[in-house]
């Protein structure tokens, strides 16, 4: 059966990461039947969200999800409303606590786009979640203790019940990701 990922780049990046390219190329060369759909997310949380409800109706396969930061948030979010599986990379977690440190003028650090993040805008993100997880089976986490800019150990503890996995050291890039490439395949039941 086919398959198709949708990854989720995280807040101010792009689908140019190193972590989407390694993906792609894992994709590619160790898989048959799956896919994998990368976009360029909007900088702007409405926008990018309709852009992903677009990408959702316009898959003719199965579809799971990844998502890496703001991206494992949103990946969360639509594998809850759809009841499908998700991978989490170093995800950010509701409530998006520290967000706010990003009010006002923002820049993508991929594409240099200069961008406003308003309380509206933030409020709109926030309301991007569920009260309660549902389907823990679906969720699997992949966290490095090393990550500088969310603390892991919040995402543990907000995902008691779901599978996760904990890296040692490491950063917010997720350094260990190629070490992973297996057991996110067997979890997604990718072939």
């Amino acid at each position: 059966m086919s398959k198709t990922i949708i990854y989720f780049h995280g807040f101010k990046s792009s689908s140019d990461s190193k972590k989407a390219h390694n993906l792609k190329q894992f994709i590619k060369t160790d898989t048959k039947n799956t896919s994998i759909i990368i976009p360029d997310l909007s900088d702007k949380f409405e926008d990018a969200n309709t852009q992903i409800n677009d990408l959702i109706k316009s898959c003719e396969t199965d579809i799971v999800f990844m998502g890496s930061s703001l991206g494992g948030y949103y990946a969360l979010y639509y594998s809850q409303l759809l009841s499908t599986k998700a991978v989490l990379i170093n995800p950010a977690i509701p409530p998006l606590i520290g967000f706010d440190k990003n009010l006002g003028e923002n820049e993508n650090y991929s594409t240099g786009n200069k961008f406003v993040i308003s309380e509206e805008d933030i409020s709109f993100l926030k309301n991007l979640s569920y009260k309660k997880l549902s389907n823990h089976s679906n969720i699997m986490v992949l966290v490095e203790s090393g990550d500088e800019i969310l603390a892991f150990d919040k995402a543990i503890s907000y995902f008691n019940g779901v599978h996760i996995d904990i890296t040692f050291g490491g950063d917010h890039s997720y350094q260990s990701l190629s070490n992973k490439f297996t057991k996110i395949k067997k979890f997604l039941s990718m072939t």
